[in-house]
């Protein structure tokens, strides 16, 4: 079985073995097609000949994937060849090929990140370009792990992003962490109240004891910002309540249920 690259421009056809070659063919009869049995590429599409076997198919898969990869390797080196060479042209020779020229640059920083000696043939482009902008060592190190857990550029890209997440955890230093005594009764409430919403309890915490920061906050800036301002305003500023209220300010939120009493229950980590 063959891959055929077909010239759209001319007559002649390239042909590209996917498997051993098999034994010299017999001379072929008149008016015989020549490409029959063979996988043709044009520049518009594949040509797939009708009952071609599944090994056949997977084999030709094989090799437009493996065409593809290598591709990317040499048109990065087509450019960082051109850059080096021509440095007034190069960019000329690249719209007479009608390539994009950002896709050629993101090649060509790839290529010049690994040099031949250092490219791993059993992993594609883009795991080398998942690696690109680390340092030496590192790259080594994670095409290592790549090549031999046989990682997916995925999984590479994953194993990375936890390598990173692990090392940020080390060195930020964890918070002294406070606890507060909360009745029973009162923490399943809240509970209640986080599934009500539909969040993650803890996070609901945070965002309703922010929310009534702020709230009193800002409270307490309007009341210094009207220090000079009614004498209503002034007496609520130094009672330390609300203007008519004549009481200290409070934080107004949902009451326990009816009949509930309040016992002692877990703490919570706050």
């Amino acid at each position: 079985m063959a891959i055929q690259v077909g010239d759209i421009e001319g007559s002649r056809t390239g042909r590209l073995p996917t498997g051993p070659e098999a034994a010299p063919r017999a001379r072929r009869g008149v008016g015989e097609d020549p490409r029959r049995g063979q996988v043709l590429t044009t520049k518009v599409g594949l040509q797939m000949p009708a009952g071609m076997s599944f090994d056949d198919w997977e084999k030709a898969g094989r090799q437009l994937s493996g065409i593809v990869d290598s591709s990317s390797w040499w048109l990065g080196d087509w450019l960082v060849y051109g850059k080096d060479h021509y440095t007034d042209r190069y960019q000329r020779g690249i719209r007479a090929a009608g390539l994009q020229y950002q896709t050629l640059r993101n090649y060509a920083w790839v290529s010049r990140r690994f040099d031949f000696s250092r490219r791993r043939g059993s992993l594609s482009f883009q795991h080398h370009a998942e690696l690109a902008s680390l340092p030496h060592d590192e790259q080594e190190t994670w095409l290592d792990r790549a090549e031999q857990r046989r990682w997916t550029t995925k999984q590479l890209r994953s194993a990375i992003r936890a390598a990173r997440e692990s090392q940020d955890r080390v060195r930020v230093p964890a918070e002294p962490t406070r606890r507060l005594e909360v009745p029973g009764s009162r923490l399943e409430w809240w509970h209640k109240a986080a599934e009500q919403a539909g969040v993650d309890f803890e996070r609901w915490v945070l965002v309703t004891l922010d929310s009534a920061a702020k709230q009193a906050l800002a409270e307490l800036g309007r009341l210094e910002a009207a220090a000079d301002g009614p004498a209503e305003l002034m007496a609520a500023a130094a009672s330390g309540g609300r203007p008519g209220t004549g009481g200290p300010l409070e934080i107004e939120g949902p009451k326990p249920p009816a009949g509930t009493g309040e016992r002692e229950g877990p703490a919570l980590d706050a």
